[in-house]
């Protein structure tokens, strides 16, 4: 699979709400968020595109200082264990190393696939946030890389 990472622009924000609301149907971002992501000089916003133009997935990045936060991450279901979400966290990963001080992201406790490809690019769990997420009510794995 042909994998091309670039910004998400406002033409991609209904592609973005729409793998948003099937990935995270209980608590999914609205386009307004999006949108207001795309606007915050302090926010990026990656997208994994197909060869024919396709939204395979996106990632959203906070930096406050030196420290980034990876609020968002989704892959469409069949383009995962394709490498989408490998391509989006080599690309955060390498901003990371050139600009930050360390990534902090929070994961579904219960999500082994996500973890397992965070500890691949080096993330380590360091702690729980308990019932961080609503529906269903479950724990968080905070895990963080340093550079």
């Amino acid at each position: 699979m042909k994998i091309q990472i670039i910004p998400m622009t406002k033409d991609h924000l209904p592609a973005v709400a729409a793998l948003e609301k099937t990935c995270f149907p209980a608590d999914p971002w609205s386009e307004a968020l999006f949108q207001e992501a795309l606007e915050n000089p302090r926010v990026s916003v990656l997208l994994a595109q197909g060869e024919d133009g396709a939204v395979l997935g996106y990632a959203v990045l906070s930096v406050i200082l030196d420290e980034g936060n990876l609020d968002n991450i989704a892959v469409a279901r069949p383009a995962r264990r394709r490498g989408v979400g490998d391509a989006l966290l080599s690309v955060l990963t390498g901003f990371g190393r050139e600009h930050l001080a360390c990534l902090m992201l929070e994961v579904r406790a219960s999500n082994a696939p996500a973890i397992a490809l965070y500890e691949k690019h080096g993330f380590a769990a360091v702690g729980r946030r308990k019932n961080y997420y609503d529906a269903p009510r479950e724990d968080a794995v905070l895990m963080t890389l340093t550079f």
